[in-house]
């Protein structure tokens, strides 16, 4: 198959790459808004920023021909410039259906999220027909519910089109260390700081899906292989609690209610001494954990490792400061740091998409 992959570069979009190549028998074409500067002969790189309509040229050239798309590029940072992670994350998806529909591509397989879904009224699992309305607090969980919203417009005016909604837990993997470092730990703070904490200031209620990055690469390769359409749960049993947090930190869980910890965590991000804003803490108290049976039993799918195995690796990659191949996953060092920051500039907070 020739298959395009949007977000190619980063932390799902590197281990999809990495999986469909070890089939050895497609034609890959890899998005990113920063390419590798040496890539293998086998993936045909773009250059594409989804944020603004100048894309749409390159992503009809990249979609031509194209068997499927798979759709995984999204904005985390900078936190504060609100504007630019709506046109990342929504106008970008907006911008990869229209450009899809017009290069007639038959199957888009779009990486949605846990985050879609609308707050959990129990703690009992869900499966894929749970509401998709988002948590109202999260920016993250807006703009993935607004993106499913484009998807039932593309499946209404594509009716004879596949479309594959895929909705992770939180994915990670150990080679990602260094871009997590980037999005939640300031630059001035040593990676190996993350085992030096004795406490754990956090709400004993916290539980959290996740999903190896591996695991959720081979979902996709599943998908592509039988055309599956629809919705499909991904998350690894058990799901990731406060005290496997503190376990994998090495820390003493110190139970603090949320209301207390989304203050601090507030007067922090508006301070940009962090840029986790509380929305992320929104969200992981109000999503539920997911029901797997479908992915399982249609796609023949099951995860390698479990919740609490998966975030003691990615907690491990991050006092590491472990990273990839790929400018996404590039190593996280205080210079980079500072150079993005001046290469961003000041960033104001324009808008609430």
């Amino acid at each position: 198959m020739r298959i395009a992959i949007t977000g190619a570069t980063g932390n799902i979009g590197s281990a999809l790459v990495r999986r469909l190549r070890a089939d050895g028998t497609h034609d890959l074409v890899g998005l990113a808004r920063r390419p590798p500067e040496v890539g293998g002969d086998d993936v045909t790189w773009h250059a594409a920023d989804l944020s603004t309509d100048a894309c749409h040229e390159t992503l009809l050239e990249a979609f031509r021909d194209a068997d499927a798309v798979v759709h995984l590029a999204w904005g985390f940072q900078p936190s504060h410039d609100l504007t630019y992670l709506a046109e990342t994350g929504i106008g970008g998806t907006r911008r990869v259906l229209r450009a899809a529909a017009v290069a007639d591509v038959p199957h888009v397989v779009h990486m949605s999220s846990v985050g879609a879904y609308a707050p959990k009224t129990d703690d009992r699992p869900v499966d894929e027909s749970w509401p998709t309305e988002g948590v109202p607090t999260s920016r993250y969980s807006r703009h993935k519910s607004a993106a499913e919203r484009l998807l039932d417009q593309h499946e209404a005016a594509h009716p004879d089109r596949v479309v594959t909604r895929l909705r992770p837990g939180i994915v990670g993997q150990r080679a990602a260390g260094s871009a997590l470092l980037r999005y939640g730990v300031p630059a001035m703070v040593p990676a190996r700081a993350l085992g030096l904490l004795p406490v754990l200031p956090m709400d004993r209620g916290l539980v959290v899906p996740m999903v190896h990055t591996d695991d959720v690469a081979e979902a996709v390769a599943a998908v592509l292989r039988q055309r599956a359409a629809g919705p499909f749960n991904l998350a690894a049993d058990p799901p990731v609690t406060a005290e496997a947090i503190a376990d994998a930190l090495g820390a003493r869980l110190v139970h603090v209610p949320a209301p207390v910890v989304r203050a601090v965590m507030s007067a922090t991000w508006h301070a940009r001494l962090q840029q986790v804003d509380t929305g992320w803490l929104d969200m992981g108290f109000a999503l539920p954990t997911m029901d797997t049976t479908r992915a399982r039993v249609e796609l023949g799918w099951a995860p390698t490792k479990d919740g609490p195995d998966v975030f003691a690796e990615v907690v491990a990659g991050m006092q590491d400061a472990a990273s990839g191949r790929t400018p996404a996953l590039r190593p996280r060092t205080v210079l980079g740091a500072v150079g993005d920051a001046v290469r961003r500039g000041p960033v104001a907070v324009r808008r609430r998409p």
